[in-house]
């Protein structure tokens, strides 16, 4: 667990380096929040839960990777946004309950940006770009900050 945390701090160091002025808070932020609400699912450097891709007994998918190897990249600011602030059921899921549950209780909105802020940094630059040019269709809310 010492490696876990001595790895994270090095790569908020790092990130810290050659992130805008004013970020790097945010990324700290951003990362204490992941690991309090979000990696006992989703794991400690976003690898997703085990068998991730494969329904469990309740035919509900577990938590998905948020690193490279994951889709969350995929989806825009304002998607990522709503589904922490609301929570997510997912559409192949055979129950009806929420899979992720919501955080909007639970977190204020600058908070839920700073996680999805965090998320980023797990991504490849490609990956990025990618979710930056979708994010201009579909940005933050303006609540988001």
């Amino acid at each position: 667990m010492r490696s876990v945390r001595l790895i994270a701090a090095a790569a908020l160091m790092l990130l810290a380096a050659f992130a805008h002025p004013g970020e790097a808070p945010r990324m700290e932020l951003g990362h204490r929040i992941y690991q309090a609400h979000c990696a006992s699912c989703h794991g400690v450097r976003g690898e997703g839960a085990a068998n991730w891709r494969e329904p469990d007994a309740q035919g509900e998918l577990p938590a998905p990777p948020h690193g490279p190897e994951g889709h969350t990249w995929k989806h825009a600011d304002g998607m990522l946004y709503r589904i922490v602030r609301d929570g997510w059921r997912d559409p192949f899921n055979k129950t009806q309950r929420l899979t992720m549950p919501a955080f909007g209780q639970v977190l204020v909105p600058a908070e839920i940006r700073a996680a999805i802020d965090y998320l980023k940094t797990l991504w490849t630059a490609e990956q990025r770009q990618f979710q930056a040019e979708e994010s201009r269709k579909a940005p933050f809310p303006p609540e988001a900050g």
